[in-house]
């Protein structure tokens, strides 16, 4: 993986910060990788307890927040609680 003990930490902290503690992350692409030359990060999030209302303003945030803190473009993908075929093949 491409990413130090730091960068995961802030990415875990800003996650549960803007989604709740129990919110899910999955990292994928690219930084999975070792030989690979990943120029962002993705992160699948599943929120935990996010009204609907804030969801958009939580995701911008996010990204904001990821983008400045690691200095590396990051996308991000929010599914608000349904479980996906992405999901299931963990």
């Amino acid at each position: 993986m491409q990413l130090s003990p730091e960068a995961i930490a802030t990415i875990r902290h800003l996650i549960h910060g803007h989604f709740g503690a129990d919110a899910g992350i999955w990292l994928f692409g690219s930084r999975l990788v070792d030989a690979a030359r990943g120029g962002h990060v993705d992160l699948y999030v599943e929120p935990d307890g996010v009204p609907d209302e804030s969801l958009l303003l939580a995701r911008q945030a996010l990204r904001r927040d990821l983008e400045r803190l690691l200095r590396i473009p990051v996308d991000r993908v929010v599914n608000p609680g349904c479980t996906t075929a992405f999901m299931r093949q963990t």
